[in-house]
This record gives C-alpha cells, structure tokens and sequence, in this order.
C-alpha cells in the first residue's frame, strides 16, 4: 500500500526507485488513469529513457537517469500541480558546490554551462547523441505528432538545425550556454504544457477572472453558430446558389454528377471550379434501376417457362408459344 513520503507527494515511489523504463504496459496504463500524466505521454517517456540507456551501453557515453515519476494523486489538478513542481526542479541546471571557489566566480555558477552540445543538468554530450541516433527525432507530441527536434532544435525562419538553449529557472531566467539531452527536453515539452493547461484553468475560476479584468482584459463568450467565413463569391455568381446547392445534393445520390474544386495553393482559395456530367455512369445507373424484360412479362400474367427457356427467351429468340399466350393475353385496356 502505498503512503506519503515526506513532501514527495501523494502516493509518489521515492526518487530513487523511479524507473519508467523497466515498467510493464499494463503498469503504465493504470499509472496513466490514476494520475496527471497521460498513458501516451508515459509511453514517450519510457521510450526516451529506454533509448538513452541503449546508447549510453553501446557508445560508452555517461548518460544519468531522469528519476522523474508521475503523481498518482486522485485529484487531477492536484496531481498536474505536483508533477509541474517536481518537473521544475529536475530540470534545473545543476550548479557547483558551495565550497568550490568556482561557484563565486562569475559566470562559473553552473557546472555544464558551457557549450550548446552539453546539457546543462547531468553534462551528456547531446552532439555525440545525435550522432550516434537522434532520438529528438523519435521522440513526438502525441496531440500534433510533432517530434522534439522539430519543434526545438529547428530555426523557426530557416528551418535549419539550431540547439535550443536552457534557462536558468527553466522557463524562464537568463539564457545558458547549454541545452537538454533528449530525456529532459521531453519533461521540459510536457511541464510546458502541463503549465498551459494549469494557466488554462486558472483563468477560468472566479480569482482568475478578476485579475484579467483588473488588466483590462474581458472574455466574450461566441456560439460558434455566429462566426461565418467571409465570402468571397462575386455578386453575378449568387444568383446560380440554388442552382449549386441542388448539384451538390444530387451529386450524394448520382455518381454521374461530380464537382470539382482547384484550390490555390498560396491563398488557398478555390479559383476553379468544374461541374462534370458523365453520360456513361447516367445510362449505368437507368440500366441498374431499369425492369427487365422478365418483369414485364410477369405484369402480363404470363406464367413462368422452364429453367431452359428463362423469361420466354432460348438463346435470346422468343418461343412461338409465348407468342401465342400474348396474343390470346393481349395488352390491357385502358
């Protein structure tokens, strides 16, 4: 059964047991009901971990262990709390002892601030990761499937590969030299977000309303149904909408009728706009729908005629005593 420990929170395995990487599936989807932290974002987790291990043991790199483990709180926004204060102090940079003279030397606080290849909590070499397998790569949100390189080691104007610089109080502070392995860039995404959706909330309740206010700044509630898009289409052209509307109704029921629309690629408005009528799939569709000869034969009340002469018909030459029973039949009258 498990109990608190300490200020470690509720019902959180201390740090030193902390190991996501050695978990079962089935361990990480009950950690990923009862807690803050999502089953995917587990899994990304453990895959980050897992990776890291795998390449410090075939590349000999020292690679420490992020002993981050989730909160199990029952209370989501409690447990969302622990994990962003628990989040925020792995991920500052590792400082210099108190007795190392260094550390009152200006600029020599932080024990890895010195390079972008070195991160700034545990010193791991993130050039020769990358190297070696990017896992910034491998690693991707599971809400915009964008992976950590993408969104952090990326020029935003060039697109060109630019390491993402650590602060000192991780989201904010002055900027280091340094950055994050790929194991704390992925807790730094999701205390991110975590403190989104954390502010998200805030800004819902009765206190967060009245800090905004006193900013002036004032929410207004939209229904949807109100927001149209602008149109663009030309006045000589609204006149044919019925005319369209009708087209695009019949188009779901005939596949003779087919709409096409050739969007600009730049301003990704539709500036063509073509109405196809296919003759063959028309004349498909009244063969389909169409009687048959043997359903009229049968409105005259002419009885059926053996499996060898289906409908009155023998290799497609109508028999002369079905010949002779519409002639004594005759048409009815009107």
């Amino acid at each position: 059964m498990q109990t608190r420990f300490g200020m470690g929170g509720y019902g959180r395995i201390p740090q030193n047991d902390a190991s996501l990487a050695n978990m079962s599936q089935a361990h990480l989807i009950a950690l990923g009901q009862q807690g803050n932290a999502s089953h995917e974002q587990l899994l990304e987790m453990q895959s980050a971990q897992q990776g890291m291990r795998t390449i410090a043991t075939k590349q000999n790199i020292e690679v420490p262990k992020v002993n981050f483990y989730p909160s199990r709180h029952p209370d989501p926004r409690k447990a969302r709390k622990q994990d962003i204060k628990q989040a925020r102090k792995l991920l500052l940079p590792t400082k210099r002892g108190l007795l190392n003279p260094l550390r009152w030397i200006w600029g020599h606080k932080y024990r890895y601030n010195r390079q972008t290849s070195l991160c700034v909590i545990d010193g791991c070499n993130c050039e020769e990761l990358i190297k070696y397998d990017n896992l910034y790569a491998k690693i991707c949100d599971e809400d915009t499937g964008k992976s950590l390189w993408e969104s952090y080691w990326k020029n935003p104007v060039t697109d060109s590969p630019e390491a993402f610089i650590a602060r000192e109080q991780v989201t904010n502070g002055r900027l280091m030299k340094g950055t994050y392995c790929p194991e704390h860039l992925h807790l730094y995404h999701l205390l991110c977000k975590w403190e989104a959706a954390n502010d998200k909330d805030h800004n819902l309740t009765k206190t967060g309303m009245k800090e905004m206010v006193k900013k002036g700044v004032s929410t207004v509630a939209i229904p949807i149904s109100i927001i149209k898009k602008k149109d663009n289409t030309p006045e000589f052209l609204k006149r044919y909408e019925g005319f369209f509307q009708m087209l695009e109704r019949d188009s779901k029921t005939h596949s003779g009728i087919s709409i096409l629309h050739y969007q600009n690629p730049e301003t990704k408005i539709n500036d063509v706009t073509m109405i196809v009528f296919d003759l063959r799939l028309f004349q498909k569709e009244i063969i389909q729908q169409g009687p048959t000869l043997a359903d009229a034969i049968t409105n005259l009340g002419i009885a059926p005629m053996p499996s060898q002469q289906i409908g009155g018909l023998s290799n497609g030459v109508m028999s002369e005593a079905v010949v002779e029973q519409v002639e004594q039949t005759g048409l009815p009258q009107q």
